[in-house]
């Protein structure tokens, strides 16, 4: 008979994998597109996919001024790079380096006339006067933050009166509750009046507001090597395969979101089990409001604007509200899994579902995909960056009629 901690063990590994939303979806339906799909792709049937840029090392995150020009960080390089679709084709054109010499540079949102770029450890904003892609005035809003390692991508939020921005786990489940680690911090537009928004998240790189609200969302990457303390090892881990969910978040105020001693639906990490707390730490966590699949490693995602949707009309209707998420895949399960566009449904302000829309490992033994992050481009359409294998793509919906992609009129 299995002594009680064991049995406990085992509850509650089995108790997380119930908690999981989204372990492993088929692969979008090979029905045939309204064009074929780029090399690597597999694409749901009534979406069509078109490379944007080609050729871009390191690929990372992107943001659109009010002026249509695209910004794209590679945080490997250094530098921010513009392009503009200068003929409404779909492709997008150099047209210059915004910024350079910006070590780890990643988080990008667009406010008030100036471009806000995030690195790991400094937030900055600089402007373009001139119209040739390059920035001609920078100021540093924030210097000498915590990052630099671990997971060191910096999320940037910037509004009409302030910005939020977080780093995340400087390891796997580092208890940084005293460091200014795995928190959301609030500042006033000039890098004044700090303060903590929420606590308790392990790697959310990205932040948006969803549309028409001042609700912040993020995506936040689950814990790794879960089913370690039961003694798994490499080759044989089926815990951790599934375990812990990836997590699609609203953060509020002064709330707490679990990481590191709770993962997904309010479930204790093993290490933490015995703390006398955890108890009233399972309490305080906010649960997900979706749970993707574990290790799918979520990094950026952009929302559907129903405003833009509804003028454009590069979507059905029932897509206005809903998210598109980059999942950049998993590298320590012994499936791979993730590595896909994903659209999460939402209803009344909360997510119901999800569908995958591009699969970037149509097949499993070659060559993966890994998408970053999306971004609804000025014509209504939604680009997606991935840094494997250095390219921008181009998302947009045709229609199906009979089973078979068509132009939609």
């Amino acid at each position: 008979m299995p002594t009680p901690s064991r049995s406990l063990a085992l509850t509650t590994a089995l108790l997380l994998a119930l908690s999981t939303s989204a372990q492993t979806l088929p692969s979008p339906s090979s029905t045939p597109s309204a064009q074929p799909a780029p090399k690597g792709l597999k694409v749901r049937a009534g979406y069509s996919v078109n490379v944007a840029i080609e050729n871009l090392d390191n690929a990372r995150f992107m943001e659109f001024d009010d002026k249509g020009t695209l910004y794209v960080s590679r945080p490997n390089n250094g530098d921010v790079l513009t392009f503009r679709d200068t003929n409404n084709d779909g492709v997008y054109e150099p047209l210059g380096t915004f910024a350079t010499g910006l070590n780890q540079v990643q988080g990008l949102c667009f406010s008030e006339g100036w471009m806000w770029m995030a690195q790991s450890t400094a937030v900055l904003k600089a402007r373009d006067t001139d119209g040739d892609g390059k920035a001609d005035e920078t100021i540093t809003i924030l210097k000498d933050l915590p990052g630099g390692n671990g997971h060191w991508w910096r999320s940037l939020l910037v509004t009409k009166d302030g910005l939020y921005t977080s780093v995340g786990d400087s390891g796997n489940i580092t208890d940084e509750a005293n460091s200014e680690r795995q928190k959301i911090w609030r500042f006033a537009l000039d890098g004044q009046r700090k303060t903590l928004f929420a606590s308790g998240i392990r790697n959310t790189e990205k932040l948006r507001f969803r549309p028409g609200t001042t609700e912040v969302w993020g995506v936040d990457h689950g814990s790794d090597n879960f089913g370690g303390p039961l003694g798994e090892k490499q080759g044989n881990q089926p815990v951790t395969d599934r375990n812990p969910p990836c997590e699609f978040n609203r953060y509020e105020q002064d709330k707490f979101y679990g990481h590191p001693f709770i993962t997904g639906n309010r479930v204790p990490r093993y290490e933490f089990m015995k703390r006398p707390d955890i108890l009233d730490l399972a309490g305080r966590t906010v649960p997900p409001e979706w749970c993707f699949g574990a290790h799918w490693a979520p990094n950026g995602f952009c929302f559907v604007d129903p405003t833009l949707n509804d003028a454009k009309k590069q979507f059905p209707a029932d897509h206005n509200g809903d998210a598109f998420v980059a999942f950049h895949g998993s590298w320590n399960r012994s499936d791979r899994a993730g590595y896909c566009i994903a659209r999460v449904l939402f209803d009344d302000g909360h997510p119901y579902g999800l569908l995958k829309i591009v699969d970037g490992l149509p097949d499993p033994k070659g060559d993966a995909v890994r998408p970053v992050d999306c971004v609804m481009a000025p014509d209504g359409s939604v680009l997606f960056s991935a840094d494997q294998p250095g390219r921008v793509y181009r998302l947009k919906w045709v229609g199906v009629q009979a089973g078979v992609g068509v132009e939609k009129k």
